[in-house]
């Protein structure tokens, strides 16, 4: 495993993240507790310290799954959570009202069974809370001792501007990138740079189109999988057929390096952003273990510029 350390703190993370979505058990397809459970322990077999999981993931399920997961192991991890998604009787709405924060991390610790949140993320803007307001929320609760640092996830190029006064208090922001959507790219970069944050990337995989699992007869996913919906445009149309045609070039790389596929576009991220933490989800122990294939190793430069021109 490869290690970073999360600017503007003293976290010391696995350079790849655990992400929880899956542990929600909801919108993934066929999960099962014991899997994730399973997965979760292999994580911390394989050398995986960070954690990440959300509120909303599985309405709160997520969070009680990485407890149970984690169990005995709490000092050893860093653990990640978001808030400002909220589900109400009239749809979802986005919430980074002090009062809010307040009462959302109050159930989310009680949840992980934890006094502390390592790193406490805004899950999305609500656009309408002003900044100053937020991270003066995240400040007393990190006084009180609640959080321990706090993090950005989903923040565009238009939205950095109100960001910057407070760089050097946030440690981290994730965005959606990977080889089948680069569009965040220059921004993660250009944050990285600029803002003095570490980049995370989400959907790294692009929600398992590049594990190389998937053919054009094989994507008819059920009612239960979210990927069944045209949203998740991976999945769906040309930009499936672009995707494949990304695969062919990965199993060309993992056949020369005797990696798994999914471990290839994770090295990819990891080459093409230094210092970038990658985070995946993961429903079977298997699938960890093909992830983590992904470290201790690089990519030769003619390999990261065949898929950087196929992926473009």
């Amino acid at each position: 495993m490869e290690y970073v350390t999360l600017n503007n703190s003293n976290l010391i993370v696995s350079r790849f993240c655990m992400g929880g979505c899956p542990l929600g058990g909801y919108g993934w397809g066929d999960v099962q507790e014991k899997n994730l459970i399973d997965a979760i322990h292999m994580a911390l077999d394989q050398g995986v310290n960070f954690f990440d999981t959300a509120d909303t993931y599985g309405l709160g399920q997520s969070e009680i799954t990485l407890r149970k997961g984690l169990d005995g192991h709490r000092k050893d991890v860093v653990i990640a959570s978001k808030f400002g998604v909220r589900v109400t009787s009239n749809g979802t709405v986005y919430d980074n009202s002090p009062a809010y924060i307040q009462e959302t991390l109050e159930k989310s610790l009680k949840r992980l069974g934890t006094d502390y949140i390592d790193l406490y993320i805004i899950h999305y803007r609500d656009k309408k809370t002003p900044i100053e307001d937020v991270v003066e929320k995240l400040i007393a609760l990190r006084d009180e001792g609640k959080i321990r640092y706090f993090g950005l996830s989903n923040i565009y190029a238009d939205e950095i501007e109100e960001i910057r006064p407070f760089k050097d208090l946030f440690v981290s922001c994730q965005n959606e990138y990977s080889l089948a959507n680069r569009k965040n790219e220059n921004t993660l970069l250009y944050r990285m740079r600029e803002l003095n944050i570490t980049p995370m990337t989400w959907g790294s995989l692009g929600q398992g189109i590049l594990t190389g699992k998937y053919t054009k007869y094989n994507v008819n996913f059920g009612k239960d999988d979210r990927r069944s919906r045209d949203i998740y445009e991976n999945f769906h149309g040309e930009k499936l057929k672009k995707n494949l045609q990304i695969v062919e070039v990965l199993k060309e790389v993992a056949e020369a390096h005797g990696k798994s596929i999914s471990a290839c576009a994770i090295r990819f991220i990891l080459d093409r952003i230094p210092e970038s933490v990658v985070l995946a989800g993961v429903k079977k122990p298997e699938q960890l273990l093909s992830n983590v294939e992904a470290y201790g190793w690089n990519m030769d430069v003619e390999e990261i510029k065949k898929l950087d021109d196929i992926s473009k």
